[in-house]
């Protein structure tokens, strides 16, 4: 059984977070570079275009978070803390953080795309050209570049696809080159 239909089945084919039933496709909860079941939500295309930005976000479509935010499944209650992080100057979203309980594992992968900072507090990872990278942004390295503890040579023109943001510093990320994760300096890299 496929992921996709495994979270069908546990979200009874509605959106994890608004509970819609139409447009549903999975989302990987990023910085996860894995695709399973504990990893990944159900949400309808609403959903999407707001956690991804594509959309101006809706302060009185995130009210369903009142309900999903109790979700028995740890990757729902995750998103759940993420986009009330993003909505908490609305203030209805601060007393829902109140009530709120993530254990520490749970709640130290929330925290991983610093959703709970202030702007001026986040580590903005730059590409060569100053383009704003993000988690599962594709890259491709603009010089050959030796992998440190290996014989491997990542060359110039390789596509990088699905990064993941180092959290601690603005100069690394992590991606897959010829099926090994490597980490990559920002400055060799260009958004794709």
């Amino acid at each position: 059984m496929s992921v996709l239909q495994m979270l069908q089945n546990r979200s009874n084919t509605t959106c994890e977070l608004c509970t819609s039933t139409t447009n549903l496709s999975q989302y990987i909860i990023p910085p996860s570079l894995n695709e399973s079941v504990d990893t990944c939500v159900l949400v309808c295309s609403d959903c999407r275009d707001q956690i991804e930005g594509n959309i101006e976000m809706d302060p009185n479509h995130w009210r369903c978070l009142n309900d999903s935010m109790w979700s028995e499944h740890i990757a729902v209650q995750i998103m759940a803390w993420r986009m009330l992080q993003r909505l908490r100057a609305e203030g209805w979203p601060k007393d829902l953080l109140d009530m709120m309980y993530l254990d520490d594992d749970a709640l130290a992968l929330a925290r991983a795309t610093g959703e709970d900072k202030d702007e001026s507090e986040k580590i903005i990872h730059r590409d060569v050209n100053g383009v704003i990278l993000e988690n599962g942004d594709s890259v491709v390295l603009i010089k050959d570049l030796k992998v440190k503890g290996s014989s491997m040579v990542a060359k110039q023109g390789t596509a990088v696809r699905n990064i993941r943001l180092d959290r601690d510093n603005a100069n690394y990320i992590e991606g897959k080159v010829e099926k090994q994760q490597i980490v990559i300096i920002t400055e060799y890299v260009k958004k794709l």
